[in-house]
């Protein structure tokens, strides 16, 4: 995802700086025309402007916080947006760093996958204060199409742990629908053009039940990092005094889909944990129902 929207930037005119921990992934911008530089910290010489995105919330902090992490070398009119998914306090510890060196933290998580990358069509959650948005808006608007003030820092992070609640709650349905019109003998494209067309239409019937049906489970989001985000939006539950069985459900059957080895591939592998459980498998033909 990030390589895409650092194209999407490139593409527009801006001069781009680049760091990953796997240079490789970068080759296409820089042949492009961006710049390399070999640490985190040496993108805050180099830009007013400062995008993140990495895996998990210590990958966050150890950009961000660690010895030679990010806020040591903000200045003051700098701008810094992290896109990954973490703790809402995590998003508060660094905007207070960011912000006592005189320059400005935004917590902007997205949402729509590797297509919503490609697309520039993203979903974009933003927090923090609102000024500080409308300066950067066009950056932003090179990278989706939804660009959402959500209220103070953190509030991104909250807004984008809803969304995950709700592809949580989706994805187990969209599967068992699939399962469920497999063993009672449709064809699933057919099915799938009429339902599709209804109440139940979204993003997950449109974009994945798809590449479920064509065994394709390479990922447009990791089921590992989709573990993540659901971990982190039970502990916030828990601490706001909340159940929520239904994406406790949800949980514990992608626990199953890493625990078989599937921790990189995509969100919709969670239906090889539910064929698992019902001893079916879609690209075999369906028994008598």
């Amino acid at each position: 995802m990030g390589t895409a929207m650092a194209g999407h930037l490139l593409a527009q005119g801006h001069a781009l700086t680049v760091f990953s921990r796997t240079r490789s992934k970068s080759e296409g911008l820089l042949q492009r025309g961006a710049r390399w530089v070999d640490a985190p910290a040496r993108l805050a010489d180099a830009s007013d402007v400062v995008f993140t995105m990495v895996g998990f919330p210590g990958d966050v902090s150890d950009v961000y916080l660690g010895e030679a992490g990010l806020v040591q070398q903000a200045r003051a009119g700098m701008v810094f947006v992290d896109m990954t998914t973490a703790p809402p306090s995590l998003a508060g510890t660094i905007a207070e760093a960011i912000k006592a060196r005189g320059a400005q933290f935004l917590d902007a998580p997205v949402s729509g996958g590797d297509i919503g990358a490609r697309n520039a069509s993203l979903s974009i959650m933003v927090g923090g204060e609102p000024h500080v948005l409308e300066a950067i808006r066009p950056l932003f608007e090179s990278l989706g199409t939804s660009i959402v003030h959500q209220g103070a820092t953190g509030a991104g992070q909250h807004a984008k742990l809803c969304n995950q609640i709700t592809i949580a709650g989706t994805m187990i349905g969209v599967c068992e629908s699939l399962l469920y019109g497999y063993r009672a003998g449709l064809d699933l494209e057919t099915m799938l053009q009429s339902i599709r067309g209804g109440a139940a239409a979204c993003w997950t019937l449109d974009n994945l039940a798809p590449r479920i049906l064509a065994r394709n489970f390479a990922p447009g989001f990791f089921v590992e990092h989709f573990v993540k985000d659901m971990g982190m939006a039970l502990e916030e539950s828990r601490r706001m005094g909340l159940v929520l069985p239904g994406l406790a459900l949800v949980h514990q059957l992608y626990l199953a889909v890493e625990a078989h080895g599937h921790g990189c591939s995509g969100t919709h592998a969670l239906m090889l944990a539910l064929e698992e459980l019902s001893n079916v498998r879609l690209s075999a033909p369906p028994a008598e129902p």
